[in-house]
């Protein structure tokens, strides 16, 4: 028994070196110091021209974490800095991340296909125009529906009918919202919207509650919102309204209760939706200052309005974590859905969904992944996806990289867009696959 438990404890040593060795290998590959000089350098120009307030940044392979950096402050006021703890909204991401991974797991247990229809499982669009949208068209982007609807705004209204925003400063148009002025008249509808709690009702923001009978008549938008021919590629994020729709209808369970299931077997902890309910709002990065429809700085709550007035679950945007959270999803997807010796996913179906379908006849998108069309910057076998906030996850097997970067470029406003239009995430993408 000595000699069997010494042999044991041997073989233990042998695999810890030769892993050791692996991972020494692996970055003596990737030239650590020179790669963290030019992210230093990115980032000490990004924050000194404004591109965002702060940012967490992790570069890593399909085992490890390589370079993990956190930079600047949660908002201009420079009085709180970034912590690794501190999470983002994701807000595109949040379509990979939540809905996308649930899916995932539906179709590898053979719980939901992707031929199924949207009328088929959702007894509300059965006899509606987009009765036979399929789950592939959905996650591939393909299936025609408009790219968005600003279902809040339908519970907005000004006693004149004047419009709710000019693109001109005035004395009825003050605050600035985007690249408008808010009327300072607008008035909400007390039918659906309420500044106290009330029972049953939809907790939307802190101090807003929504009516849900206001919820038929944004299905009944979504139901009508086929404008553009089938096939081609259009980026909607009504596509993963309806993908959380028919998840929940075919399972009976609720999106982040799956989302919450798969993260729990990953072992994270820093990511899921509505973050207050499981975080502190000090570690929460704030967005933007929504002088329009929430009359507040955001934080804590989902800066994207369609999913906001699903109570922060959705499937197009909701999704708060951590950079360190998401890069353990990185590295499951890039070990074909194994993390730490357990089969998170079906590795075909890790595959089927990472590939591109339609790159023949040019459309550059995996099944609910983004990719893009081969550049100076991406090749064909890279996916991921960004968020509208200022974040960006992409990896790629043969490189055996991955890049997550994320900001909170929204505060205090949208119309901050200097990081795209200096290709910010997708030079420091380029560099670590040198």
């Amino acid at each position: 028994m000595k000699n069997i438990g010494i042999k044991i404890i041997m073989v233990s040593l042998i695999f810890l070196g030769v892993k050791g060795y692996s991972q020494k290998k692996a970055k003596q590959s990737f030239d650590v110091k020179r790669n963290e000089v030019y992210i230093d350098s990115m980032m000490t120009n990004a924050l000194e021209k404004g591109f965002f307030p702060g940012a967490q940044i992790i570069v890593g392979t399909g085992d490890f974490n390589v370079i993990s950096k956190n930079y600047g402050y949660h908002d201009y006021t420079k009085k709180q800095l970034v912590k690794s703890d501190d999470v983002f909204d994701l807000a595109s991401m949040s379509k990979v991340l939540g809905a996308t991974l649930v899916t995932m797991r539906l179709v590898g247990d053979g719980e939901i296909k992707l031929t199924d229809q949207v009328g088929e499982i959702v007894p509300m669009y059965k006899n509606t125009a987009i009765s036979d949208l399929a789950l592939f068209e959905l996650l591939t982007h393909t299936s025609g529906l408009t790219p968005s609807i600003t279902f809040y705004q339908a519970l907005l209204s000004t006693p004149d009918n004047s419009p709710f925003l000019s693109n001109q400063k005035s004395e009825q148009y003050v605050e600035p919202f985007d690249n408008m002025f808010v009327n300072k008249n607008i008035v909400y509808d007390s039918k659906y919207l309420v500044f106290e709690p009330k029972e049953n009702w939809v907790q939307i923001y802190k101090n807003m509650w929504l009516n849900p009978e206001f919820y038929p008549s944004v299905y009944e938008r979504i139901a009508k919102a086929n404008a553009n021919p089938r096939g081609k590629y259009l980026y909607s994020d009504l596509n993963l309204l309806l993908v959380k729709q028919m998840i929940e209808t075919k399972t009976g369970k609720k999106l982040d209760e799956f989302t919450n299931e798969i993260y729990s077997e990953l072992g994270i902890s820093k990511i899921g939706y509505n973050p207050l309910k499981w975080t502190s709002i000090d570690t929460v990065m704030p967005t933007e200052v929504d002088n329009f429809f929430r009359k507040d700085t955001v934080k804590g709550y989902v800066h994207d309005e369609a999913a906001a007035i699903f109570g922060g679950v959705s499937g197009n945007a909701g999704l708060f974590a951590n950079a360190e959270s998401i890069a353990v999803i990185c590295k499951m997807l890039m070990n074909n859905g194994n993390y730490n010796g357990k089969q998170i996913l079906k590795a075909n179906v890790v595959k089927e969904f990472t590939d591109s379908p339609l790159a023949k006849e040019g459309i550059y998108r995996g099944l609910g992944f983004d990719k893009r069309k081969p550049d100076e910057f991406f090749t064909k076998d890279d996916f991921g996806h960004t968020g509208f906030t200022g974040t960006f996850f992409f990896m790629n097997r043969n490189t055996n990289r991955f890049l997550i970067i994320l900001t909170n470029r929204v505060n205090p406003t949208r119309t901050n867009r200097l990081m795209y239009k200096d290709d910010f995430s997708a030079k420091i993408w380029k560099q670590i696959n040198k």
